[in-house]
């Protein structure tokens, strides 16, 4: 077995982990976006797209869990308008690639991946690329004409919610 496979089987059930409830309190006291230096799930990160070399970066966004309601309003509205609708169009995951693009505007979301919950907060990793990187164009091409990719539904999470997202692997075929 390789390396890769320990790192997921290891990730397949966190919670046994001792030190899982120590990172999450530590995470819970860091802001919302944190520029990391390693990926926390390297098997994940580089199934994903990921390469330990410059222009990629990785942002660990921290997401409310509850509702995805929209914020409460600050001023007076009539009553007609003070009505507050749940954003049902998005997923947990895409909210936190639209953050951590709004934080890094030079840089472009390429894909992200779930690496922890509690009860008040859901944990992303986002891979981003320098969208200007010699390095990062010779292997992805697109991104240098797709600006915004995650607000525009590109991503894998933004995929899934528009519903378009293609089944790849074992059993693909009784899906199409």
């Amino acid at each position: 077995m390789g390396m890769y496979k320990y790192i997921r089987e290891a990730w397949s059930k966190p919670r046994k982990d001792p030190l899982y409830k120590e990172k999450l309190l530590q995470w819970k006291k860091q802001p919302s976006t944190v520029r990391i230096e390693h990926p926390t799930r390297l098997d994940r990160a580089r199934a994903l797209g990921y390469k330990a070399k410059q222009g990629f970066i990785i942002v660990r966004q921290k997401v409310n869990r509850g509702g995805r309601m929209r914020p409460q309003f600050k001023k007076g509205r009539r009553s007609k308008h003070m009505r507050r609708k749940k954003i049902v169009n998005i997923n947990y995951k895409q909210v936190a690639e639209q953050r951590a693009q709004k934080s890094y505007t030079n840089m472009e979301v390429l894909n992200s991946y779930f690496v922890g919950k509690d009860k008040s907060y859901y944990w992303y990793e986002i891979i981003l690329i320098d969208r200007s990187h010699k390095q990062v164009l010779k292997k992805h091409p697109f991104v240098k004409k797709e600006k915004g990719r995650v607000y525009r539904g590109k991503t894998a999470a933004g995929r899934k919610s528009r519903g378009i997202l293609t089944h790849k692997g074992k059993g693909a075929e009784k899906l199409r």
